[in-house]
This record gives C-alpha cells, sequence and structure tokens, in this order.
C-alpha cells in the first residue's frame, strides 16, 4: 500500500495507528470465526469454541487436550490429565456443533458426518451472519475515523485538503477490508457446499 496520508499528518497519525488496528483485529476476528465453521470436513478449528468444565473454571479445550484431525471424517481429543475425559465428552456434546463424542477411557474420537444439503445451507446462512456483523464492525470503525477526523478539523490541526483525503483514505481502508473478509466468506461458502 502507498504510504498514508493520513500516517503523515501530525493531528491524525495516532487515529490512523488506531483505525488500522481495529480494523486488522476485526478481519483476524472473521478469520477466526470462519476456520472455527465447519464443513464436511474435519478439522481442528471446529472445537476452538468449546470450554471444557475443570479445574473449578471454565477452559478453552485446546488448553486440557491435544486435538487432532487424523483423517478427513474424524477427530481425536488427548486430554493431558484424563480426570478430565467425562467434562471434555460433556463439553463437546453439549456445544452447538452437532457431534457426537465416542469416549475410549483415554481419548476421545469424534467422528464429523457429512452435511445434509440443508445443514449446508444453514452454514452458509450463519457465514453470511458473521460476515455482514464483522461488515458493520469495520463500518463502526470507519465512522469513528471520520468523527475524529472532522474533530481534528474543526480544532485546526489539519486542513479541508487534509480532510476529504484522510476521509477518502478511511474509505478506501474499509472498502479493501470488507473485500478481504467477503473473499474468505466466499471460499469458506465454496468449502461448505462441497461435497
Amino acid at each position: 500500500m502507498a504510504q498514508s496520508i493520513m500516517a503523515g499528518l501530525p493531528g491524525l497519525k495516532d487515529t490512523y495507528v488506531q483505525l488500522k488496528t481495529r480494523m486488522d483485529k476485526a478481519v483476524e476476528d472473521f478469520r477466526k470465526a470462519m476456520a472455527a465453521t465447519r464443513t464436511g470436513r474435519a478439522s481442528v478449528h471446529m472445537l476452538d469454541g468449546v470450554m471444557v468444565e475443570a479445574y473449578g473454571d471454565r477452559m478453552p479445550l485446546n488448553q486440557v487436550a491435544q486435538v487432532h484431525a487424523p483423517e478427513p471424517q474424524l477427530i481425536t481429543v488427548q486430554p493431558y490429565d484424563p480426570t478430565v475425559l467425562p467434562a471434555i465428552e460433556k463439553a463437546i456434546r453439549s456445544g452447538e456443533l452437532g457431534l457426537n463424542p465416542m469416549n475410549d477411557g483415554k481419548m476421545i474420537r469424534v467422528p464429523v458426518p457429512p452435511l445434509t444439503e440443508e445443514r449446508r445451507k444453514d452454514m452458509v446462512k450463519h457465514l453470511n451472519k458473521i460476515l455482514e456483523e464483522h461488515r458493520t464492525a469495520v463500518r463502526n470503525i470507519r465512522r469513528d475515523g471520520n468523527d475524529a477526523i472532522k474533530k481534528a478539523m474543526k480544532d485546526k490541526k489539519i486542513s479541508e485538503d487534509d480532510e476529504k483525503r484522510s476521509m477518502e483514505e478511511i474509505q478506501k481502508l474499509t472498502d479493501d477490508e470488507i473485500k478481504k473478509m467477503e473473499e474468505m466468506s466466499k471460499g469458506k461458502e465454496k468449502e461448505v457446499m462441497e461435497i
């Protein structure tokens, strides 16, 4: 990307860094949500949202067990401490993933059944909902940036030309971040609809 206009203006440098960081965080959060979305194939990220009741606290699954996807239709969960096996099984079963874990006393095997056509369509709707939430988040960040630019203009920290160029730059940044998320979503949608 070309040198930022805003980053070169003393009155807006901090604003630009803050906006860019917040937008990058929104895109990264979207990327994580995409990874955790179930497709027809097993992925260790499918269990990222599972919280296990262990040691008197709720902990993410990956802190109490090792998660692997040795086959396209199977996830294995190997606890670091065998005593939390029942809690892990319960957490996976009660999650909204539609998975049915099997406990053999040493590890948990989680078969990942192929998705039905109806379930695939539901997943695509879910993906679109997540995409729209993150688009809105990026637009809200843009609005905050525009407000900061207007305030800097009002406080005479920047000129009108700088204000106009900065607003255009924020719009371009917003469009780029939303485009990145839309491309990720299309790729994931294709993966979900694949049989």
